[in-house]
């Protein structure tokens, strides 16, 4: 059998992506997504991705939101057309603020059957507005070609496009929305494979070299890891950690460092503070970090 074009497009667009590093997909099954979600599982067959299957879409956004907070490595969501897509945008946000790559893969009809009224019919392309960081309304199969989408949005949810967005280097969600025409799916060819490519990573920039003169702190904010401390280390600098930034630990770090930012005789004092991570948690950091006489260098964690 004949694969349709939306076969033929979904199964390219998967493949690109498990060859740009991809290696976690979650779909939220739909009758307009079936191209995707067939294309993901034949492949999880063969071992080249893994599959996560989540009813609810929203449950789906931050499931994938989740493993990508772990890996660092963009992880795809798939939904279907519709009032679906909007549920992911949670956790579109949460990606956004926190810096971390996440594709969303929506299915959509195609131009001729947007805004006729129809159930489930609603306006998706620019849906989740500011908080992309890159976002693609895709040609339909057939009229246009998906090649080249799968490496671009790996590159955007790296950081790669973001100076777009005023965010240069930093990672967040992209919004890939796929609009086809029935047949939706086919039969995909035993010979359908995809060769698994190295997971990518976020330029690293130039290196900051830092005096040690100022009075400085580390501040670790979420998902910062074992780089707050090195640098903490490095600099025999006190570390400020969140509870969820991963950093916790090491001779430098500082206990109960709340009331001690609160104390003008020691959180006065300071005269730069070195981020990373996003520190969200704390007012007293975001105090900090907001006055006119503390430098605020803002550090890119690198990958363990």
């Amino acid at each position: 059998m004949t694969a349709s074009p939306a076969a033929d497009a979904a199964a390219s667009l998967l493949a690109e992506l498990v060859a740009h590093g991809v290696r976690d997909v979650v779909i939220s099954p739909g009758s307009r997504s079936q191209a995707l979600a067939l294309a993901a599982t034949h492949l999880a067959r063969q071992g080249s991705i893994r599959v996560h299957v989540r009813i609810d879409e929203r449950v789906a956004g931050f499931t994938a939101l989740g493993l990508a907070r772990e890996t660092r490595v963009p992880a795809a969501v798939v939904c279907t057309s519709g009032t679906a897509a909007a549920n992911l945008l949670p956790a579109a946000m949460e990606a956004f603020h926190s810096g971390i790559p996440l594709l969303l893969l929506t299915a959509d009809r195609p131009p001729e059957l947007r805004g006729v009224g129809a159930n489930q019919a609603t306006i998706q392309p620019g849906l989740f507005g500011a908080f992309v960081r890159w976002q693609h309304d895709a040609p339909v199969p057939g009229d246009g070609s998906w090649g080249g989408l799968g490496a671009r949005a790996v590159a955007a949810a790296m950081g790669a496009d973001a100076e777009q967005v005023g965010l240069p280097g930093v990672a967040g969600p992209v919004h890939l929305n796929l609009p086809a025409r029935e047949p939706l799916s086919t039969a995909l060819p035993d010979d359908f494979t995809a060769a698994p490519g190295a997971a990518p990573t976020a330029d690293a920039g130039e290196p900051i070299v830092l005096e040690h003169g100022p009075r400085t702190v580390v501040i670790a904010g979420a998902d910062a890891g074992p780089s707050a401390e090195d640098v903490s280390h490095a600099g025999s600098w006190p570390l400020i950690a969140e509870i969820v930034s991963g950093s916790r630990f090491g001779r430098y770090v500082v206990h109960g460092y709340r009331e001690h930012l609160r104390d003008p005789d020691l959180g006065g004092r300071i005269e730069r503070a070195v981020v990373l991570g996003h520190p969200t948690l704390s007012r007293e950091v975001a105090a900090l970090l907001k006055r006119d006489d503390v430098e605020v260098v803002a550090v890119a964690a690198a990958r363990r």
